[in-house]
């Protein structure tokens, strides 16, 4: 994103009200496409898109404080898929104008993590922005993140991207020299550390990379059969001229500017009503048989470099000479074949925190039996601790959820679509239907209702049956405790504020009573780490892992509005809860005592920010997503 170096403060807060403003298109369904429609997101500068284990995620740049993330089973389910901020900042030269994150998956020292890159500065203005890179705990791009470095900090670069050549990793950006807005590498000792020389490898010098403004920017790899382009974008985004270029390693060392060839004319540029194409990423489908490019681009000649750009993705081929041919922009009206594997079947290990399904009637849980792998294998009811009775609640994106198994990675299925009562409930790989759908619906106090999506009836324990292997089914909904379930969390979890992306955490991890519980940035502490323990009907006790005798609880068993949480006595009043899941994929914390919810004190972003209690208000700040660790 070429810098409007003399935007005003005031012109900044006019992009961001408008971007507050601007919701998604009509509403789609998440589930069983078979094609979609540009644009993916209405407000999407600079995407960034993978696919990884099951989903698709989707980050764009904010103009704001704060980095989002979407996730969806489905290409068109990003559309509607709830915004989490995955990150947030507030220090002076670096928490405003968050631009153009990528997220890569890559080993670092600390083994397979997901290294968000973005670039951001001050509020005054855009003459400070630089790369800043975060780490994730674990192999989720939805984290919670960690922040390691500023690689550049006494520079103005942008765009950052990564490269691997030979093992070796490299950084790419943008920068200026003199009047040219050009690309350069440099080496790296980690995914956050730059090392040795920085070696400029493409200025604007055609016509092309020039109208409005000299400009190369937004480096973006592809790599197939030996060969490696960086695909950039030039000229002016304040400009229906913006657009892709091609940059070639014909040489050997990448960081030699000679060994870099670019390609004489652009390889996408404005057409069939989309003005502006570029900024660029590349995402694979899921069966790995198609290469798709995703970029942003406008509707009319006059939007430029605001939030009119909107997220649009295509597939595309490759020429003779073995380099990408895009075409042209998919018109609007274009309908696009969803990518390849899309519909299933999908084997896939989803990201996300696990879960036991505990039903009323008999307070044990469903599972697969003989903890088989196999398509069709029974899910029928077992002890919970058995290793096939965790699963991922995956949120469609469009008020359901999917029930993948930890174990197998296939996921709860109604046998052959059927809609009679009594008909069998099994596991299958995702096929992208609305069989294996479910709407989690609170009954009473922590205990819910699972409805298929496609027959409308509930998720029911056989006679209420006691024994190991009682068969699980659909039913019509009656009320009963056998058709009731207690969706329990599993395991070590982060608990990470859909508006902050910032975590619970006991302060100084201290061991003492009374110690405040608030809001922090990740740093993979025992304080930052939570289990939940059954006390009865649905009501837990949220236990820090730096003093497993401690628990999460409203300070002096307080029923008022604000009250502050604490870490203290697990037999305190205030000191229970109840784990409702949203249709957002995200939950809500409920306090026995008092009926209200854990909240982000004032939607804070600061670390230290009060958590405390508070009647539902249905916003962001009450939202708050369980991360596997």
């Amino acid at each position: 994103m070429t810098p409007l170096r003399r935007l005003t403060a005031l012109a900044l807060a006019a992009l961001l009200l408008v971007a507050a403003l601007v919701v998604p298109s009509s509403a789609a369904t998440a589930v069983g496409e078979d094609t979609v429609r540009n644009p993916l997101l209405a407000n999407g500068a600079d995407p960034w898109l993978t696919f990884h284990d099951g989903s698709y995620y989707l980050a764009t740049t904010t103009w704001s404080s704060q980095l989002v993330m979407r996730k969806s089973p489905t290409l068109a389910g990003l559309r509607t898929a709830a915004p989490v901020h995955v990150w947030s900042e507030t220090a002076a030269d670096s928490g405003f104008n968050f631009w153009a994150p990528e997220f890569h998956r890559l080993t670092g020292p600390n083994g397979t993590r997901w290294y968000l890159m973005y670039t951001s500065g001050t509020s005054a203005n855009l003459d400070g922005q630089k790369l800043r890179v975060l780490e994730s705990a674990g192999d989720d791009p939805m984290g919670p993140y960690a922040f390691k470095s500023t690689p550049m900090p006494s520079t103005w670069n942008i765009d950052g991207s990564y490269l691997t050549v030979n093992g070796q990793l490299y950084l790419l950006w943008s920068e200026w020299q003199g009047s040219d807005q050009s690309i350069w590498i440099s080496r790296m000792t980690n995914p956050w550390t730059v090392t040795g020389s920085r070696v400029l490898i493409s200025r604007p010098t055609y016509s092309w990379e020039t109208q409005g403004g000299r400009t190369n920017e937004a480096p973006a790899v592809i790599q197939r059969n030996g060969r490696t382009h960086i695909v950039f974008s030039a000229s002016s985004c304040n400009t229906p001229d913006y657009k892709l270029g091609l940059l070639t390693l014909t040489g050997s060392d990448p960081m030699s500017a000679s060994a870099w060839t670019k390609r004489s004319s652009p390889v996408l540029q404005q057409g069939n009503g989309v003005y502006g194409p570029g900024h660029n990423g590349f995402f694979t489908s899921p069966d790995g048989t198609q290469d798709w490019l995703v970029y942003h681009g406008n509707a009319s000649s006059s939007q430029g470099c605001g939030n009119t750009r909107s997220t649009r993705a295509q597939p595309f081929t490759w020429a003779s000479d073995g380099s990408p041919s895009f075409g042209s922009p998919a018109s609007t009206s274009t309908d696009l074949a969803v990518p390849s594997g899309e519909k299933g079947p999908i084997t896939a290990a989803v990201e996300g925190a696990a879960y036991t399904l505990v039903n009323r009637s008999t307070a044990r849980c469903a599972g697969v039996t003989g903890s088989s792998g196999s398509d069709g294998a029974d899910v029928a009811q077992y002890g919970c601790d058995a290793t096939s009775s965790r699963w991922v609640l995956d949120p469609t994106a469009d008020g359901y959820y999917r029930l993948v198994n930890k174990a197998s990675n296939k996921v709860v299925d109604v046998a052959n679509c059927g809609t009679a009562d009594g008909t069998d409930v099994r596991q299958w790989a995702w096929l992208d239907n609305a069989c294996q759908q479910w709407q989690v619906t609170p009954t009473s106090d922590g205990w819910s209702r699972l409805t298929n999506r496609a027959s409308g009836k509930v998720l029911d324990l056989a006679g209420c049956g006691t024994a190991d292997a009682t068969n699980i089914r659909i039913w019509s909904s009656n009320g009963s405790a056998c058709q009731q379930w207690r969706l329990a969390p599993a395991g070590t979890v982060a608990v990470v504020s859909s508006q902050s992306g910032k975590v619970l955490d006991v302060a100084n991890c201290s061991t003492s009573a009374g110690t405040s519980v608030r809001s922090w940035a990740w740093s993979g502490a025992a304080c930052q780490r939570w289990t939940f323990a059954h006390t009865d009907n649905g009501y837990y006790r949220v236990q820090p892992a730096s003093s497993s005798s401690s628990c999460l609880l409203v300070a002096s068993g307080s029923t008022a509005d604000g009250a502050a949480l604490t870490q203290g006595s697990c037999s305190a009043a205030g000191s229970q809860w109840r784990v409702e899941p949203l249709a957002d994929g995200s939950v809500r914390l409920v306090a026995r005592h008092s009926g209200k919810v854990l909240d982000l004190s004032g939607c804070g972003l600061a670390n230290g920010n009060a958590l405390v209690q508070w009647p539902w208000l249905d916003n962001i700040c009450q939202r708050f997503t369980l991360r596997a660790l």
